[in-house]
């Protein structure tokens, strides 16, 4: 008995203090209503819905449908609105209600991507665990203002003789990959993405409405290379809807001018636009827009300007970031004036053309020099490249027209053949393996070599394993004279000679110059 009143008399004082503190809270409460609008599902297929109620919805707002399926507000009719979905819409039906969240699309951003595999909407595809990032930004930007940008002088060395040599890349350049399906385009890209390794150049791999395979193989390759430790993949596969597969490079370019506005050094591929104009064409004519040319829709050029466009050089007095982008696009049959194509060479700054011949031919990478053209040319190139190969480009395209002639004559004159045998040697210096990108140095070294003429009296067979000897040699006596090309600095005539005169004493060269006396 004097137990339950002593509890009583220990518990009394608590429930009173509680349920004053909870009258206290009810008086104080002010209840504020939320004005929300609430639209119906009436229709939904592959990929879009349409739904019918939100008056003052915006174009591009993000809707979320039963089941926190996403979806971006397209087509704002009076009648209805045309909505791209942004997942799987196997669980929606007519009916189901729609709300407005009041922003647009957004991607998380900052140091934890590096190194991830995620989709455009930030979900991580990798094993690696949830993603520690609280920071997101919109997909969709305005393109920096001209006065904000600075000149392309920078290289984006690829590791390619025949690109770097050639066809120079600037850091902040708009550089078209092109060419028929299975010719090599992500190959060069990757193997860029690979030379950037110790470059302090952030790599983004944006894998839009490809097989999963293929993406998986591209991961793979990264992570054996030692590339994923500087790379982020945006990946949205054909298994993926077209919807994400459209936000994609948008996404993609987000991640790219978190670092850019941060001083970084950015490279974004996009593999491949073909595949984004298709998605869109898609979504476009499920909604109903109006076709134009080839069914595309009419804002088509406008929806690969308005993405490209943001990648550039800024100025000093905006950290002097820089975005390079390197967007892939197929051919059909070696048809480079095609609707996409010829629009995507309008929007870049030059393009690299693969040509089916030359890989069937076993030129790899199979670069048609004739057609590829980089339009900042040899102002972003070290001085080394234009000192050795300043007439190069011109000199290989001569000899290509040539040797097509030279199938229909029987009899060519002394210079004729050296000619050809000159550029049939450069030709196979130009080769290079998958996965080995090489040093500014080695590439110097190799093309000084064979534009003096010390590789004309080599069998093409033993071309590939002197160019090696060349290059170790080169590498392992001169390293004071490499690291300075490295940096960009001049060659001078003594370099070139110290240069030569390694390249003489290598065993075939030496061999071959002494049996035809030279």
């Amino acid at each position: 008995m004097k137990e339950s009143v002593r509890r009583k008399e220990t518990v009394l004082p608590v429930l009173e203090a509680t349920f004053s503190a909870f009258d206290r809270a009810i008086g104080e409460l002010r209840p504020r209503f939320r004005v929300e609008e609430i639209g119906v599902l009436t229709f939904v297929s592959r990929g879009i819905a349409r739904v019918k109620g939100l008056p003052t919805v915006r174009s591009g707002e993000l809707l979320l449908f039963s089941g926190n399926i996403p979806g971006i507000a397209f087509n704002t009719d009076l009648e209805e609105i045309g909505v791209v979905l942004l997942d799987q819409g196997g669980s929606l039906g007519a009916g189901s209600l729609v709300r407005r969240t009041g922003r647009v699309l957004d991607v998380p951003v900052g140091e934890v991507l590096i190194g991830r595999v995620i989709d455009p909407q930030g979900r991580v595809l990798d094993s690696e665990g949830p993603l520690r990032s609280t920071r997101r930004h919109p997909i969709e930007k305005a393109a920096p203002a001209i006065l904000d940008r600075l000149p392309v002088t920078v290289p984006l060395e690829t590791g390619l003789k025949v690109i770097d040599a050639l066809i120079p890349i600037g850091r902040g350049q708009r550089e078209l990959i092109l060419g028929d399906r299975q010719t090599g385009k992500t190959a060069i890209a990757v193997d860029t993405m690979i030379n950037q390794r110790g470059k302090d150049v952030i790599c983004i791999y944006c894998a839009i409405g490809k097989r999963g395979s293929a993406v998986a193989k591209v991961v793979a390759d990264l992570r054996q290379y030692g590339a994923m430790d500087h790379s982020i993949v945006v990946v949205a596969t054909e298994e993926h809807p077209p919807g994400l597969q459209f936000t994609a490079p948008y996404a993609a370019m987000t991640i790219a001018e978190f670092f850019m506005a941060r001083g970084r050094d950015v490279l974004v591929v996009f593999d491949d636009l073909t595949r984004h104009a298709r998605a869109y064409r898609e979504l476009s004519l499920l909604l109903r827009r109006p076709p134009g040319r080839e069914a595309f829709p009419g804002d088509i050029f406008y929806v690969h300007s308005r993405l490209l466009e943001r990648s550039t050089h800024l100025k000093e007095e905006l950290r002097g970031g820089s975005v390079t982008a390197l967007p892939v696009v197929e051919t059909e049959a070696q048809n480079i004036s095609a609707y996409i194509p010829t629009n995507l060479i309008s929007i870049t700054d030059g393009q690299i053309y693969l040509s089916p011949d030359l890989f069937q031919k076993g030129v790899l990478p199979a670069v048609d020099v004739g057609r590829s053209v980089s339009r900042v040319g040899g102002k972003t190139q070290f001085h080394a490249y234009r000192a050795v190969a300043g007439d190069l480009r011109l000199a290989y395209s001569q000899f290509v027209e040539l040797e097509a002639f030279a199938r229909f004559g029987t009899r060519l004159d002394e210079e004729t053949k050296k000619t050809l045998e000159r550029g049939r040697r450069v030709r196979e210096v130009l080769k290079q393996p998958q996965y080995s990108p090489m040093k500014v140095s080695e590439h110097i070294a190799v093309l000084l070599a064979v534009n003096e003429g010390l590789l004309d009296d080599l069998p093409l067979e033993e071309v590939a394993g002197v160019e090696r000897k060349i290059c170790q040699a080169v590498t392992g006596q001169l390293p004071g004279l490499c690291e300075r090309i490295e940096r960009g600095g001049k060659l001078t005539r003594e370099d070139r000679e110290a240069i030569l005169g390694e390249a003489r004493a290598i065993p075939g060269i030496r061999e071959a110059r002494q049996e035809w006396g030279g």
